[in-house]
């Protein structure tokens, strides 16, 4: 047996928070003396301790952690269970540390404004192009949004591609369409010459006619930067811009953001009369 304070100690929690377990019924000492009221533990309590501080960590209420232990879940089940809410806090962290980024890559535009010359915008026209393509649905357009979607696509087209033994021919693409309830469907796309595997979708890119373009270098978390500088460009010069701009990957570095190199494709029409 062990008192409260050298159970704790080998628990590595302290004794307050076991008298509050204590209250809550989480995890009730072994023995309490009648006379002195001290408590007393045992060994075999470690587990039930372990599962606690674990379930609690994880995010989950103490509410909930008795509920769980109630249940009296396997080892194997309980393992499933961490392993779940594990990756859904490890999902929660990169959605977090994106949008972190992205706030910050705002805060560097703001100090920016004013000071954006728009001398590397370029007006031309776009082929058409045939790619292989995946899709899948963005809740929005933001970027921290789009990050998780758009990456993933990328690796299973690749891998895909790689399998059936088809080359790309070109750069890859990433272009968006509107989705209903204001979601963005989101295509990972790359030019191929033979045709690709089935499960794979295959389309041509339309002709741009007029395309608005501009080379960004660095991490896509700051293509506001480039965008922003298109569309000052695009009002300056009487032109109206259509739908959203494609991506086309020039340069990528998987382990440096900042050595990504793209350009930014949108269409315009005009030049238009600007109104008065």
């Amino acid at each position: 047996m062990f008192t409260i304070g050298d159970f704790a100690a080998f628990g590595q929690v302290s004794a307050r928070m076991l008298r509050h377990y204590d209250a809550l019924g989480l995890l009730r000492p072994a023995v309490v003396d009648e006379a002195t009221g001290y408590r007393f533990y045992s060994a075999d309590q470690f587990s039930r301790l372990n599962r606690i501080i674990a379930l609690k960590d994880l995010g989950f209420s103490l509410q909930q952690v008795g509920e769980i232990l109630d249940a009296k879940l396997s080892a194997e089940e309980l393992r499933g269970m961490l392993r779940l809410r594990q990756a859904q806090l490890e999902d929660e962290l990169a959605r977090s540390t994106a949008r972190l980024t992205s706030v910050e890559a705002r805060l560097r535009l703001i100090e920016r404004e004013g000071h954006m010359p728009t001398d590397d915008v370029v007006l031309k026209r776009i082929a058409p192009i045939r790619v292989a393509e995946l899709s899948a649905i963005s809740p929005s357009y933001d970027g921290a949004d789009i990050g998780p979607v758009i990456q993933p696509l990328f690796g299973q087209l690749f891998e895909r591609l790689g399998m059936a033994g088809v080359q790309p021919c070109g750069s890859p693409v990433a272009y968006y369409e509107d989705a209903e309830n204001d979601t963005i469907r989101v295509h990972a796309a790359v030019p191929v010459e033979a045709v690709p595997p089935a499960d794979l979708d295959q389309r041509e890119l339309p002709e741009l006619t007029q395309a608005a373009t501009i080379v960004h270098q660095g991490d896509m978390m700051e293509a506001d930067r480039s965008m922003q500088t298109l569309a000052r460009w695009i009002e300056d010069n009487g032109y109206r811009s259509q739908g959203y701009a494609r991506e086309v990957t020039l340069e990528f570095d998987p382990d440096n953001p900042a050595n990504w190199v793209h350009e930014f494709q949108i269409a315009v029409r005009g030049p238009v009369t600007k109104p008065s």
